[in-house]
């Protein structure tokens, strides 16, 4: 069992969350984030990522322990009972290493922007026609020319939500691989995407960019008129999420492949 002294409390601006803490402040003795050991993150899914995301933005890293009070809350815990002691919830979770995502896109002016992603990184077409992409991986062409509306880079998290809806595979959380998952590919009509050892990097160039602008996605985090984008893991960004025992998201990953 953990030992978390010091906790930190980040909460959605949603009803339900705030209401939630009013309830909980009075059950511990919060310090700021940049001070915790581990912060209590009541929300959804979405504020989970936004704070892991200010947490790789600042390179403060510590655990987080979310409380569901979103919609389908897939990163975090049932609120179960609010008046269980919440340091001893958070001291008898089980932790769970995920990796981000590092992207590096140049934009066709030539500028350079970075940034994480949790989920996946995805390259979308901005307007009506097909964007094309040429696909390297581990410094290799695979594909001189993918005519689609986009293609994505999932992690093992990322695996169950947007990669998934673009009938992309689900991975185990521990597997080691990224999924890349085309949206709508027109030709090669066959391809159906990849599965790849997380250590390659993956390159995606946009052919005729100026003609068939495309926009890259890290999550939340847009940036339009890209003319390429590098995508790596990110280990050294590794973050982790504590699960109430029986509530893991290796479970969560496994059981999403059973629901009909």
């Amino acid at each position: 069992m953990a030992e978390y002294r010091r906790l930190a409390l980040a909460v959605s601006d949603t009803d339900k969350a705030q209401r939630a803490a009013q309830r909980l402040r009075g059950d511990h003795h919060w310090v700021p984030l940049e001070d915790a050991d581990a912060v209590v993150v009541l929300g959804g899914d979405g504020y989970m990522l936004q704070t892991l995301h200010q947490m790789l933005e600042t390179k403060r890293i510590i655990p987080a322990y979310g409380m569901n009070l979103g919609t389908v809350g897939f990163l975090m815990n049932k609120l179960g009972s609010i008046n269980a002691p919440i340091a001893e919830r958070v001291a008898a979770a089980r932790a769970q290493t995920v990796s981000p995502l590092d992207m590096t896109a140049t934009t066709q002016s030539g500028e350079t922007i970075t940034g994480h992603a949790i989920n996946e990184v995805s390259l979308l077409r901005e307007t009506r026609q097909t964007a094309k992409l040429q696909i390297s991986v581990g410094g290799k062409i695979r594909i001189p020319e993918l005519a689609c509306d986009g293609v994505l880079v999932a992690t093992p998290a990322g695996s169950t939500a947007y990669n998934f809806s673009a009938n992309g595979p689900i991975l185990p959380l521990s597997c080691g691989l990224l999924a890349l998952t085309p949206i709508s590919a027109f030709r090669p009509r066959r391809w159906r995407g990849a599965i790849l050892p997380d250590f390659l990097p993956i390159s995606i160039k946009a052919l005729n960019a100026s003609k068939r602008p495309v926009s890259a996605v890290a999550d939340q985090k847009e940036i339009r008129d890209i003319a390429s984008i590098d995508v790596k893991i990110a280990h050294e960004c590794d973050l982790t999420l504590l699960f109430d025992r029986g509530h893991s998201l290796d479970e969560r990953i496994v059981g999403e492949q059973f629901m009909i």
